[in-house]
């Protein structure tokens, strides 16, 4: 939600007209497209990630036997 309202806000710099348009605009869209591809890497790479180091992590570990006391 704060990243989406994040991007939404940098809408107006990309838009917006007059004095120092050109170098706001520019700015904006970079910031636009920045926030944007972070937060679909979040959304959408993070869970593979932890899915993959997962499944690494329980390869690896050893299966202990239950000894008799």
């Amino acid at each position: 939600m704060t990243s989406i309202a994040f991007i939404a806000g940098t809408i107006p710099l990309i838009l917006g007209h007059g004095a120092g348009a050109e170098v706001r605009g520019v700015t904006g869209i970079t910031v636009f497209s920045g926030m944007l591809g972070v937060t679909l890497f979040g959304l959408f790479l993070t869970p593979v990630f932890y899915v993959t180091l997962r499944k690494l992590v329980t390869r690896r570990k050893p299966v202990q036997e239950d000894l008799p006391a």
